[in-house]
């Protein structure tokens, strides 16, 4: 198979390593894709929230499957281009990738399949906002409507703080994003993230894992996009597992297939996790970044196969093989992040990290100047390992980290530390 992958971020780049070592993969194209995927990978440079431009690109390199990595592109709709000019693609349409690109359609959703979630109001005015939060009382959590680049959600320890968060979205501080603003009850508890194929009517469990999104160890200081995984979350027990998908997964998608928008790809759940109990906090229509190095370095080239078969409405008769073992991923990040950084410094050592089925080193924010690494973003590198315990993949995975000279670099050095 011909095979392109739209993203050039971390997660992009696990996906590449994953596909290639399936032997279905003839050609492997990634656009943009970056440093670290040229290695394996041929890179494109296209415009790929342009439907037109990408099923242009598909046609002339005679692809014969899409993946689509992030949820922009989703979001304006390329895998309703690509399936109607007859292209297998793995992503949702764009009416249902609204399950992440609008939060008041996900709570319709939820409330009429009866989903376990906040409670919440939806507001396109400040005032009535701000009255419902004066009469809700705090905490409480703001979140602009629309894609966010993961920045549109406040979790307010105090009325004024919300306040202050419905005024910025209001104010245009998130662009379209914060023109309508959801307001939702806080709830508290471990967070976990439940990832789940659907074909459209049929779902496949792929995996669990844990992000660290605070910038500080301790789960301290400003949210990020993500600095660190592991696989699998101890806290989604097989019972909490099994709930999640009778009360929340297989209601929603039913509920989607009911109303004219039947999902396809990947079902990324957050879920809030209390006294045996899950609550869904968001749905997000793309694997989670830095959530997805994980489960492929626990999955591998099967992947490929798993990806397909969602694409094809044949997940009744596919099997996710896992192995018992656990994975870690440390994200490596510019000094500053994430605030302001610098972009440009030269990243050392890691030609002399392994590379295999066990150790890998998945490129997110990276380009190549004058022959050496440099980073380009302010998540940079995603040093990722697998072990027998979470303990020996955490200890591998800290091993490369210190084998790479990036002084303009930082890394919590706890992830995992709920579990362990």
């Amino acid at each position: 198979m011909n095979i392109l992958i739209l993203g050039g971020g971390g997660r992009e780049h696990a996906l590449a390593w994953a596909v290639m070592q399936n032997p279905k993969c003839d050609r492997l194209i990634v656009a943009p894709g970056n440093a670290g995927i040229s290695a394996i990978a041929e890179c494109a440079s296209f415009d790929v929230e342009d439907g037109a431009a990408v099923t242009n690109f598909v046609e002339e390199n005679t692809i014969d499957f899409v993946i689509i990595g992030p949820e922009a592109p989703l979001a304006a709709g390329v895998a309703d281009r690509l399936r109607d000019a007859g292209v297998l693609v793995f992503g949702p349409s764009k009416a249902a990738a609204q399950l992440e690109a609008s939060k008041r359609f996900t709570k319709e959703i939820c409330v009429a399949a009866n989903a376990p979630t906040a409670g919440y109001g939806h507001f396109t005015d400040a005032d009535a906002a701000k009255a419902y939060v004066k009469e809700q009382g705090a905490p409480i959590v703001v979140k602009a409507d629309g894609l966010a680049a993961g920045k549109g959600v406040i979790v307010a320890m105090d009325e004024e703080t919300a306040l202050e968060a419905i005024d910025d979205m209001f104010g245009g501080t998130f662009g379209g994003a914060g023109a309508e603003v959801v307001i939702e009850e806080f709830m508290d508890g471990e967070e976990a993230s439940f990832f789940i194929l659907v074909d459209g009517e049929n779902i496949l469990p792929m995996g669990t894992a844990q992000d660290h999104k605070r910038v500080g160890e301790g789960d301290t200081g400003l949210n990020t996009g993500g600095m660190g995984a592991y696989s699998p979350a101890p806290v989604l027990t097989d019972q909490i597992q099994s709930d999640v998908l009778e009360q929340i997964i297989m209601p929603t998608v039913q509920e989607m297939a009911k109303r004219g928008m039947p999902y396809q790809g990947v079902l990324y759940a957050g879920l809030m996790i209390k006294d045996g109990k899950a609550r869904l906090v968001e749905y997000n229509v793309r694997f989670g970044d830095p959530e997805c190095q994980v489960l492929m370095m626990r999955l591998g080239g099967q992947v490929l196969d798993m990806l397909q078969a969602a694409a094809e409405g044949r997940l009744n008769d596919t099997k996710a093989n896992w192995a018992t073992d656990h994975a870690v991923t440390v994200v490596m990040a510019a000094q500053g992040y994430p605030g302001a950084f610098e972009k440009g410094s030269a990243i050392k050592g890691l030609s002399g990290l392994p590379e295999d089925s066990s150790n890998m080193v998945f490129h997110a924010g990276t380009t190549q100047r004058d022959g050496q690494i440099v980073a380009s973003g302010g998540r940079v590198l995603n040093v990722t390992a697998r072990g027998e315990t979470l303990q020996e993949a955490r200890d591998r995975a800290y091993a490369m980290v210190d084998g790479i000279d990036w002084p303009e670099g930082f890394c919590r050095r706890d992830i995992g530390w709920r579990a362990l």
